[in-house]
C-alpha cells in the first residue's frame, strides 16, 4: 500500500514539474531567443537524466539497449522534438502562458487520432466524445476573442506543437520497451542540441549565463525530472492511471500563471476552461483501468475404455482493459474435479 501511495505522489509530481514549463519558460522569453530556449531546455533535461543514470549504473538495466532497426523511431522522436518545443517557445510569445498551458491538452487528441489513423488503433466512443469536448475548448482558446473568429498565431502555433509531440508519442512508442534512460538521453541530447543549432543558424545569440543556467535548470525540472517521476509511477501503478494523474498538468500551469504571471481570467477563458475539464475528466475515465472477474462452468462428457466420465470444469477470469482498445489481458485459473480424483 505505500508504494501505491509514494507511485500515486510521483505521478502527481510529475504532473507539478511540468506545469512549470509554460510559465517558467514565458519569464525566460523575454531575455533568452525562442530556439535558444527551446534547446536548452531540452539539454537540461537530456544531462540531467544522463546524471541520474550514472548515479543509478550499479542497478541492472532490465530494459534492452536501442538497435539499428529502432533507427527510423529514434530519428523521427529527435526531430519531432526539435520542432515542438520550438513551436512551443514561439507560440508563448504571443499567448498567454495559461492558455498554453490549457492547449497542451490537445496534445491528447493528436496522439489519438494519429494513432487511429497510422497505427489503426481503437478509439472508444468515450473517447470521442472526450476528443469533443477538448477541440472545442482549444478553438475558444485559439480566438483572441468571444466576438469573432479571429485566431491568435500565439495559440495556433501551440496547437501546432501538440500535433508535433501527437507525432513523438506514436514514434516513442514503437521504442517504448527499450532503455527509458537511453530514450530520455537521446531525446534530450539531441533535440536540444539540434534547436540550439538552428538558432545559431537563424542569427540568434546564446544567452547570458545568468538566463542560461535557469533554462537548463527548468529543462531538467519540467522534462527531464517530470519524466523520471513519471516512469517510477508508472512501473508501479501502470501507464493508464500514470496518465490519468498526469492530465492535471495544463490546469496546474494555468493556476501557476495566474499567480504568478498575474494574466487575466476573463470569461471567455473560463468557459474555455470548463470545457477543457469535462473532456479532460471523460478522457482519464476512459484511461483508468477496468477490472472484472466472472466464474463459469463447462460440464464435459467423454469416454475411456468404454466408462463414461464427466468433467466439471470451473474457469476464473480475471479481465484488465487499459484504454481506448489497447491492452487487454485474461487470466484464466482452472479448477477440474476429475484431475484431483473425482470420477
Amino acid at each position: 500500500m505505500e508504494g501505491k501511495v509514494r507511485a500515486i505522489l510521483y505521478a502527481f509530481l510529475a504532473a507539478v514539474f511540468y506545469a512549470l514549463n509554460a510559465p517558467g519558460s514565458k519569464l525566460l522569453l523575454s531575455q533568452v531567443p525562442p530556439m535558444m530556449m527551446a534547446g536548452f531546455l531540452y539539454l537540461g533535461a537530456g544531462l540531467g537524466i544522463g546524471l541520474i543514470s550514472l548515479l543509478h549504473r550499479s542497478a541492472p538495466d532490465r530494459q534492452d539497449k536501442l538497435s539499428k532497426s529502432d533507427r527510423p523511431y529514434v530519428i523521427g522522436m529527435v526531430l519531432l522534438d526539435i520542432a515542438a518545443p520550438i513551436l512551443l517557445m514561439f507560440g508563448l510569445l504571443y499567448t498567454n502562458a495559461s492558455n498554453a498551458s490549457l492547449l497542451n491538452n490537445f496534445e491528447i487528441v493528436a496522439t489519438t487520432v494519429i494513432a487511429l489513423v497510422i497505427f489503426k488503433e481503437t478509439v472508444t466512443g468515450r473517447l470521442w466524445i472526450g476528443i469533443v469536448f477538448i477541440t472545442v475548448s482549444s478553438i475558444l482558446l485559439s480566438c483572441e476573442s468571444a466576438d469573432g473568429l479571429t485566431f491568435s498565431w500565439g495559440s495556433l502555433l501551440v496547437l501546432l506543437a501538440t500535433v508535433c509531440w501527437g507525432f513523438e508519442n506514436n514514434c516513442t512508442r514503437m521504442i517504448s520497451s527499450k532503455s527509458t534512460y537511453e530514450i530520455v538521453f537521446i531525446k534530450g541530447i539531441g533535440s536540444g542540441a539540434g534547436s540550439v543549432l538552428l538558432g545559431l543558424l537563424t542569427g540568434e545569440r546564446f544567452p547570458k549565463p545568468v538566463y542560461l543556467l535557469p533554462a537548463l535548470v527548468l529543462g531538467f525540472v519540467a522534462y527531464g525530472l517530470s519524466i523520471f517521476f513519471y516512469i517510477r509511477a508508472q512501473s508501479v501503478i501502470g501507464a493508464a492511471k500514470t496518465s490519468a494523474y498526469y492530465a492535471v498538468a495544463p490546469f496546474i500551469g494555468a493556476l501557476i500563471s495566474f499567480l504568478v504571471l498575474h494574466e487575466d481570467l476573463t470569461s471567455h477563458y473560463l468557459l474555455a476552461l470548463l470545457l477543457m475539464i469535462i473532456g479532460s475528466a471523460i478522457v482519464v475515465a476512459d484511461t483508468l483501468i477496468m477490472h472484472h472477474t466472472h466464474r463459469h462452468t463447462h460440464t464435459i462428457t467423454h469416454t475411456h475404455d468404454g466408462s463414461t466420465h464427466t468433467h466439471t470444469i470451473t474457469h476464473s477470469h480475471d479481465h484488465v482493459h487499459v484504454g481506448a482498445g489497447g491492452q487487454h489481458h485474461h487470466t484464466h485459473k482452472e479448477l477440474d474435479p476429475h484431475a484431483q480424483g473425482s470420477a
